[in-house]
Order: structure tokens, then sequence, then C-alpha cells
């Protein structure tokens, strides 16, 4: 059959074409909804698959790895009763207080150096010196100092988280366009109107990078200073459920850090791009 055939028969009002097999609708749909949530997150439903299937079928130790139902369940269980609800609290007061300390000190001091070159040389070096050690190796002078109290655990996130926002600040105030700043002068704008104007809306995206940075050293930090002198707390119910072998427990806790770190990250990203559209 020819093309004029075809179309002669199509002004009559007969469909003359070869009949094709088209896919669903709702079938296209889901492919276009499902195809970008298995692109980023795919690895990640096959590790879970993965540890799921090879506890229950035996191919690793099931008191050693549970599987991620009696994890799950645990986490439920310990939820529902309340039993970890008052450590949640305890751990998230903890990291909140050394996070808003360190951010209160850094992006000030970070802004202020950044802006002020010879006091960046004379800091530096005491800087870098400091941010080398490790805050777990000054967590026992932080013990002889301030005690096994919460002094000491504050203060020991707050060591660590403080070094990312303050360097992550410095770094983005250095790395302003000088031709933003000089086109300001230009127009007659001041100091205190090139950095609210210029150097502080330019700074804002490198230092979000350096607050989800210090928040994820919050959380890490939080377990270690818990494990020490701690009668409450998620890092505390980690090492006493390990000491009791309450294996899916233990696993419970480290999935609930996991979860408060993504949701901390989360909500700086959101803020981020609230405060950042321009970008």
């Amino acid at each position: 059959m020819s093309y004029e055939d075809i179309h002669h028969g199509r002004a009559y009002g007969l469909d003359l074409s070869p009949n094709v097999d088209t896919a669903p609708r709702w079938l296209s749909q889901a492919t276009a909804a499902i195809g970008p949530l298995l692109g980023r997150y795919g690895l990640v439903i096959a590790f879970l698959i993965l540890w799921q299937a090879s506890s229950k079928l035996g191919w690793v130790n099931a008191s050693v790895f549970p599987p991620l139902d009696q994890i799950i369940g645990a986490l439920w269980k310990a939820l529902s009763s309340g039993a970890i609800v008052d450590d949640i609290a305890i751990s998230l007061q903890r990291s909140g207080i050394a996070f808003v300390a360190a951010v209160g000190l850094g992006i000030p001091l970070g802004l202020f150096m950044g802006q002020v070159r010879a006091v960046e040389r004379a800091l530096d070096p005491l800087l870098q010196f400091f941010r080398q050690t490790s805050a777990l190796a000054l967590y026992p002078v932080f013990i002889l100092l301030l005690g096994l109290g919460e002094a000491s655990k504050v203060f020991v996130i707050f060591w660590a988280t403080l070094f990312p926002i303050l360097l992550s600040t410095i770094g983005g105030v250095k790395e302003v366009d000088k031709k933003l700043i000089e086109m300001a002068r230009t127009y007659g704008a001041g100091s205190l109107q090139i950095f609210r104007r210029v150097v502080l809306p330019a700074s804002v995206p490198a230092i979000f990078v350096g607050l989800r940075l210090s928040a994820t050293t919050a959380l890490l930090l939080l377990i270690a200073a818990e494990m020490i002198g701690a009668n409450k707390g998620i890092g505390f119910q980690v090492m006493n459920a390990q000491y009791n072998f309450q294996i899916p427990l233990m696993f419970a806790a480290i999935l609930l850090l996991a979860l408060l770190g993504l949701a901390a990250n989360a909500a700086l990203v959101l803020l981020q791009r609230r405060l950042c559209r321009w970008a």
C-alpha cells in the first residue's frame, strides 16, 4: 500500500495505517517517576535488599548482622515505649548547644579574618595546628579540665565543629569576586555597605558548606563523647546494647543517628536554597 492510499484513506475517515502497540499511559508515567528515583537511590535499595536477604538466607551470621526487619522492629519498640526518647532529647541538646556555639563564634570570626588579612596571617598557623589535632585526642584533656559532666561532652563537640565553619567562612570571604567589590566602590558604596551587599551574600554558599560539614561532625563526635562517662544519650545506648548483646537495638540506635544526620543535612540544604535563590 502506497503513501497516497493511506493519505486518501484517512481523508475519508479510514485508518489504513498498521497497528502499533503502545504502552499503557500509567506504565509510562510510573517509569518516568521511578527512573530518577532508582538512578539516585538504586544502590542504597540494592544494599538494603542484599542485607535482608543475606541475613535471612544465612549467608552472614544473623546474630551479628540481624535482618532489617528486626532492626526496624527494635527501633519502633524503643520509640513507642519511650525508652529511647529521652536519649534522643539529651543527644540533640548536647550536639545542638555545641553546634550553635560553633556557629556563633565561627561565622563572625571567619568573616573578620577573611576581611582583615593581617589578622588571618597571624592566627592561621595556630588554627591549622589545632585543626590537625584530633578532638578525640584532646578529649581526656577536656575531661581533666571540665570533668566527666556535660561541659566536657559539649566542649569536645564544639571544638570539632568549630573549624569546618571557621575555615569555610574564611574561604568564602576570600573567594569573593574582586570586580564586584571594585564596582561597588565605583558607585560610592562604603565599607559597611560593601560587606553587607557584596561580601556577605557571596560568602553564604561557602558558609553553608561549612555548616553541613559541622552538623555531620557534631553527630559523629556525639557518639564518642557519650561512650565515655555517660549514662544517657544515643551513643550510650549503642554501647549499652553492645555490652548486653542486644544487637538489633544497637543497629537501631545507629540507624537512628543516621536518620538524624540526614534530617539535619536536609534542613540545612532547604535553608540554603531559600537564602541563596540567586546562586
